[in-house]
């Protein structure tokens, strides 16, 4: 079996170490809005599915959080995150942008070329991953658990 594509993912703990201390201070206490629609929408899905609106809805959360297992600061930010609260719409997402370009910089990056066998898990509250494109005609078993986290991000205090 040929190794399968890989999935590529950023550390965002790392990242937030990186990042300049003047950007620290500019986004240490905002709030983005991270909404699924908003997401497929970039990639050409703009029509949901009837209801799918009401039972995702777009969800604040701090764009710095403190992971509570290793009380670590980490950015919290991907392709679904739309914006900024309380900030210009274009300006928020330029933002975002910005932050997410620097946060999927090389070094801060890992990429897993499958291999029969593999078992790769990650924390969503400190990764930022992106399935990329595979051979269908090979045999993937994937298998997702989620948690529930200690407490809302909107509750925490960077």
């Amino acid at each position: 079996m040929t190794p399968a594509a890989s999935i590529s993912s950023a550390d965002l703990r790392a990242a937030w170490d990186a990042l300049p201390e003047s950007n620290k201070a500019e986004v240490e206490n905002l709030v983005a809005l991270h909404d699924i629609a908003y997401s497929c929408g970039q990639i050409g899905f703009t029509e949901l599915l009837f209801g799918e609106r009401e039972v995702l809805p777009a969800v604040a959360q701090r764009v710095v959080r403190l992971h509570p297992g290793s009380e670590r600061k980490t950015l919290y930010l991907a392709a679904h995150t739309s914006h900024i609260a309380g900030r210009p719409i274009p300006e928020g997402r330029l933002l975002l942008r910005d932050l997410i370009e620097f946060a999927t910089q090389r070094q801060f990056g890992y990429s897993h070329a499958w291999r029969r066998g593999d078992l790769v898990i990650w924390d969503n509250r400190c990764t930022m991953h992106r399935g990329r494109p595979f051979d269908e005609s090979e045999q993937r078993d994937l298998r997702r658990a989620t948690t529930r986290d200690v407490a809302s991000t909107l509750d925490q205090i960077a």
